[in-house]
């Protein structure tokens, strides 16, 4: 897809009331679900820090089980031993490179082969650059760790999922997808033909996971199984650690500061894995708990289903869509 295919398309549907409802999301206070989920299990990527580790130790003080897909062993070792003494509960790690094809397909694969089911899948792991790098499979690293990872793990788990007729998928998305104001550029996903932009690379993936959700959501109809996204508060985390001293020092000394803590969003994410109150409730997109009416981009049917095909493609899956 073109540079301005889309642009006039869009420009006529932003409306400024859905901007002054972002503002006025940002300052509403997060839903509270004080319900149990005991002997339940969640499986959590990049749980070793921020909103995933908060989100890991909410859901054990209610008694679930824990399923963590992490990138560093011995902090997924420190998690796990610090989850099973706190709660009780039981906690296991599978260790994993998400910006990997290979080590994402494995670890799906071994997810799909469970003899339990999955009852909360939450896509946490992210990462935020400011210079463009390419993963050993040649990608582009923010795209592959903020969004392929998570369309691949979805489509593997899809039949697991839906043969359970009960499950929830909450991806951490953000408002950051609205950087992507004129949508996707299909045509150059990799980021081989622009300018490379931190906020725009990151918005773009937002705006894909975003887009994959609708296409998702259609496969969920009548399964039972749920799938969402969610702005996770601005909150502080470590995302931004791979980047130079002088971006990490910009971060430690001026972003961080205005932040809050990632609880509040895993108190967000506690409500939308287990209220009764979304029971039914899917391809929606929340601002912690409130739900919000993302970017007229992402809610672009034709182009989610343009981008579906490519990350069959790029993700290496247009055999196990012939066969699903």
């Amino acid at each position: 897809m073109g540079k301005n295919n889309k642009f006039f398309k869009y420009f006529k549907e932003y409306q400024w009331s859905n901007i002054f409802a972002m503002i006025r999301n940002n300052m509403s206070d997060t839903k509270i679900c004080t319900d149990s989920f005991d002997k339940k299990l969640v499986v959590i990527t990049g749980a070793t820090s921020g909103i995933g580790y908060y989100t890991a130790r909410k859901y054990a003080s209610h008694g679930a089980n824990l399923l963590c897909i992490n990138r560093n062993l011995q902090k997924s070792e420190a998690l796990c031993l610090e989850i099973k003494n706190d709660f009780g509960v039981n906690c296991d790690y599978k260790i994993a490179d998400l910006s990997n094809l290979q080590d994402i397909h494995r670890v799906a694969g071994e997810l799909s082969r469970l003899d339990k089911p999955i009852d909360i899948l939450i896509h946490n792991a992210g990462i935020y650059l400011t210079k463009r790098e390419e993963t050993g499979d040649g990608l582009e690293k923010v795209f592959v760790i903020q969004y392929l990872s998570s369309f691949i793990l979805n489509f593997i788990l899809m039949g697991k999922l839906k043969s359970q007729e009960k499950a929830r998928i909450i991806m951490v998305n953000s408002e950051g997808h609205r950087f992507a104001a004129w949508g996707l550029r299909l045509d150059d996903l990799n980021w081989e033909r622009r300018c490379y932009s931190g906020l725009k690379s990151y918005g773009s993936a937002k705006l894909a996971q975003l887009l994959s959700t609708i296409v998702f959501n259609d496969y969920f109809q009548n399964t039972g199984v749920s799938i969402n996204a969610m702005h996770p508060g601005a909150v502080k985390t470590e995302t931004g650690q791979e980047n130079g001293p002088v971006y990490r020092w910009y971060k430690r000394n001026f972003i961080d500061k205005t932040l809050k803590s990632p609880e509040i969003s895993a108190e967000a994410l506690y409500y939308l894995g287990v209220s009764k109150d979304m029971d039914g409730v899917s391809g929606k997109f929340f601002n912690l708990t409130t739900m919000e009416e993302p970017a007229p981009p992402a809610l672009d049917r034709e182009v989610a289903y343009e981008l579906w095909e490519k990350s069959l493609e790029l993700g290496g899956l247009q055999a196990k869509m012939k066969t699903s």
